[in-house]
C-alpha cells in the first residue's frame, strides 16, 4: 500500500522532443472546486472557488489571505497577480476593476465607464502599479491610474496595422508591453506606447511570458519559446496531463487546474 501511494504521488512522465526532454513528477494536489488559478513571483498561489471566493496560499499551500466580496459583481473575468502588492480583478461585464492589496484588502475600485470606456477586452497590470487596457471602441492602448484618469495611449491601431488586433491579453514584462492576439500573434511595445514588433505565436492557449521564455499549449502540445535566442521547442502533452482547465509553467514547476483541483509538477526540461 505504502509503495502504491509513492507511485500515485511521484508519478512521473517522460516526453521526448527533439529540444531535449520534458519531465514532470507529481508534488501534490490542493483539492476543491476552482474556476481559475494564478502564480505570484514569489509561488504564491491565488485559487478563485466557483463561489467567488478569491483565497491567498503561501508556497507551502497554507491560506494567508481570502477575498469574499464578490456578491456585487460575480465572477471575475481575470486575475492578474504580476505585482504580488497589486492583486486586479477585472469584471468585464461591468466594466469594472478592484485592486487588492497584499493581504487581498480591497484598495480601490475603477468603474471604466465612468472613463467613457465601454468595451476593454483586455486588461493588465503595468510594472509601477498602474493598469493597461485596449479600449475596443477607440481602437487604442491606454494607461491609467488607481482613478482611472488616462496617463497615456498609443495611436489607433487602425492607423497602426493593416489588420487590426482584437487583444485578448495584455502583460508586462521585460520592460515591454506584450498584446496577444491569438489569432494575429503578439505584438510589442515600449513603455511610451511605440510599437516595437511582432511575434508570431498564434492559437496558444494558457500564455504566460517570464523573463526568459513564453510558455503556452493547444490541445496535444506544450510549447516554449526563448525570447532573446528566438529558439521554439514543444513537447506532446502525456496523457494524464491532458484536458486540463489551466497549465502554468513557473520556474520548475508546472500548475494544472481541473474538476479534482489543482495539482502541481516540478518540471525540468
Amino acid at each position: 500500500m505504502r509503495l502504491r501511494t509513492s507511485i500515485l504521488l511521484f508519478l512521473t512522465f517522460l516526453v521526448k522532443a527533439g529540444s531535449g526532454q520534458l519531465v514532470t513528477e507529481k508534488i501534490r494536489t490542493l483539492p476543491g472546486s476552482y474556476t481559475m488559478v494564478a502564480i505570484d513571483n514569489l509561488e504564491s498561489i491565488y485559487l478563485l472557488s466557483t463561489n467567488n471566493q478569491l483565497k491567498k496560499l503561501n508556497e507551502n499551500g497554507d491560506s494567508v489571505a481570502v477575498y469574499n466580496n464578490v456578491k456585487k459583481l460575480g465572477q471575475p473575468s481575470l486575475l492578474d497577480v504580476s505585482n504580488p502588492l497589486r492583486v486586479l480583478l477585472y469584471y468585464r461585464n461591468f466594466a469594472t476593476l478592484v485592486m487588492l492589496d497584499r493581504l487581498l484588502t480591497p484598495v480601490n475600485s475603477i468603474d471604466l465607464r465612468r472613463q467613457q470606456i465601454f468595451n476593454a477586452e483586455a486588461v493588465g497590470l503595468s510594472y509601477d502599479g498602474k493598469i493597461w487596457l485596449y479600449d475596443n471602441m477607440e481602437n487604442v492602448l491606454k494607461k491609467i491610474d488607481d482613478k482611472g484618469s488616462i496617463l497615456s495611449r498609443t495611436p489607433d491601431f487602425r492607423q497602426l496595422f493593416n489588420e487590426t488586433p482584437a487583444p485578448q491579453q495584455i502583460i508586462d514584462r521585460n520592460k515591454q508591453v506584450y498584446i496577444y492576439d491569438s489569432a494575429r500573434g503578439i505584438y510589442t511595445f515600449d513603455y511610451y506606447g511605440a510599437y516595437k514588433g511582432k511575434i508570431a505565436i498564434t492559437h496558444w492557449r494558457n500564455l504566460r511570458i517570464t523573463d526568459k521564455y513564453i510558455y503556452g499549449n493547444d490541445n496535444d502540445r506544450f510549447y516554449r519559446y526563448t525570447l532573446y535566442s528566438l529558439k521554439f521547442e514543444e513537447w506532446p502533452i502525456p496523457g494524464p496531463l491532458k484536458n486540463k482547465q489551466q497549465y502554468i509553467f513557473e520556474e520548475g514547476f508546472l500548475y494544472t487546474l481541473d474538476a479534482a483541483g489543482i495539482s502541481i509538477y516540478s518540471c525540468r526540461f
